[in-house]
């Protein structure tokens, strides 16, 4: 049997705030794992198969890698992919551009489509997603998808750009925010005792002079309600776009020179260099401390001295 074998790469750790000496390690190095891709986004880890899924939009498809067998194909003509994570019954959910539609794959492999239209009328293209500890389920509906033919076809919008809560126990859906508040709603965290939503906005397709920021909303009324909307952080290289958040709260963000680290307060403590922008990631491995970085066309990890926020029968 072969061995994968991954290609160590040169990185750099700026240490910002005296914090994140604690969170970095002095012998950890940043491994390419695979290429060949034209744009990696939505990365999760299957922790119970000990593998990561991640989608390659343009080439409509999804990706899966492993330790022992190194980059397979998980799915062709997958929908033009964007964000996914897991359900907490372990099933896969896949923001779909090419669908409009928010997908889940049951345990038999069967793809169904959990909701593509609200009020009678498509979604825009969904483009992250999360999961909240009750079961529902969170995603961002920008019009990025709906401008070009690279990433599922250029199409109208039915829809203004907002985040929904849909509940899989009655099938409703809920709008959690308006165009006032998160112009371009996309990469989507809650904290660890799930009273804050994190919003990456990059803003609207057409923003003429955009203001990329992270927003933070509380999370109300048992979960149905968003309110309190404040600007956590601007990130100032590039923007973000996916993020993630560890067990002891601080957000991790891509950007345009890597991925930063970013503590509760908002503090930036460091940054981790890729060679190219971080477009997206998540922890995995076996302790939930391997940080997977889709930079553009390749994928990076990278051990970090901290474990990412998992379900912990789905880590």
């Amino acid at each position: 049997m072969s061995v994968y074998r991954s290609e160590f790469v040169e990185t750099s750790v700026e240490v910002v705030d005296p914090r994140f000496h604690s969170l970095v390690l002095f012998n950890a190095q940043l491994e390419k794992l695979f290429d060949g891709c034209r744009w990696l986004e939505g990365p999760v880890w299957f922790g119970d198969q000990q593998r990561l899924l991640v989608s390659d939009i343009p080439n409509d498809r999804i990706l899966s890698w492993d330790e022992s067998n190194g980059l397979r194909i998980f799915r062709h003509s997958a929908g033009f992919p964007n964000g996914q994570t897991r359900d907490r019954q372990g099933r896969l959910l896949t923001c779909s551009h090419g669908h409009r539609a928010l997908l889940r794959t049951e345990h038999n492999g069967q793809v169904v489509s959990l909701v593509d239209s609200h009020q009678g009328q498509p979604l825009n293209t969904p483009n992250d997603v999360v999961v909240k500890s009750d079961g529902t389920v969170w995603f961002s509906d920008p019009l990025y998808g709906l401008v070009n033919d690279f990433e599922g076809g250029r199409r109208h919008s039915c829809q203004p750009a907002v985040i929904y809560r849909f509940d899989p126990a009655d099938r409703s859906l809920q709008a959690m925010t308006s165009p006032d508040e998160v112009k371009g709603p996309n990469g989507l965290a809650f904290s660890p005792d799930e009273s804050m939503l994190y919003v990456v906005d990059t803003c609207a397709p057409d923003d003429s002079t955009p203001d990329p920021l992270i927003h933070l909303f509380d999370v109300e009324e048992g979960g149905s309600k968003l309110s309190g909307r404040r600007d956590f952080h601007r990130v100032n290289n590039g923007n973000a776009d996916g993020i993630r958040v560890d067990a002891i709260g601080n957000v991790w963000s891509s950007a345009g020179n890597g991925v930063h680290c970013i503590a509760p307060d908002g503090t930036l403590l460091g940054r981790i260099a890729t060679p190219r922008l971080v477009g997206n990631l998540c922890f995995g491995g076996v302790n939930g401390n391997r940080l997977f970085l889709c930079s553009w066309d390749t994928m990076y990890s990278i051990y970090v001295n901290t474990r990412g926020l998992q379900h912990p029968a789905l880590s």
